[in-house]
């Protein structure tokens, strides 16, 4: 039985990552690492913030997520989520809406696959409301400054504050 061996697309996009971190000479100030948001393994406030985009939707646990990313950093700093979601309000949200749960997975099927991109779709769908997710920032310890609706709402900037 032939089997075809890849490579991680983790690994990959950490070699692209590092690529453009001596492109641009920030090799040496930056660390580029994979592991998972719930056991980051860093010291306590070890960091001046903490982000991540399009990754705490897939989070197993994504309180425990937040509560990590607010446990490496210090003290005034700064926890940044980017995140995908339904759209909730707004004149163009129906639309936005559609898009994303047909025309995304529709273009993605062809392109590169079918299930992931009804994987999607489904993850989208799952995440909770600005509101909700607001809140579990909050219950994680942080100060919730804002969660910005962008592109018609289909994604959310959210900023807490590790107080």
């Amino acid at each position: 039985e032939a089997r075809v061996v890849g490579v991680d697309p983790s690994t990959r996009m950490l070699e692209i990552g590092r690529a453009k971190l001596r492109k641009l000479a920030l090799a040496g100030r930056v660390e580029l690492g994979a592991g998972s948001v719930e056991a980051l393994p860093h010291p306590d406030a070890g960091f001046d913030g903490t982000t991540i985009a399009f990754g705490i939707r897939n989070a197993h646990d994504r309180a425990q997520g937040l509560r990590e990313m607010r446990r490496v950093t210090r003290s005034g700093g700064r926890v940044v989520v980017l995140e995908l979601g339904d759209p909730e309000s707004g004149a163009l949200s129906a639309v936005a809406r559609w898009h994303i749960h047909s025309v995304v997975p529709w273009v993605g099927g062809l392109l590169s696959g079918k299930a992931e991109y009804e994987y999607l779709q489904r993850s989208i769908a799952a995440f909770p409301s600005r509101a909700a997710f607001g809140a579990m920032m909050t219950e994680a310890g942080l100060e919730l400054e804002r969660a910005e609706p962008l592109t018609f709402g289909v994604a959310t900037l959210f900023v807490g504050r590790v107080p």
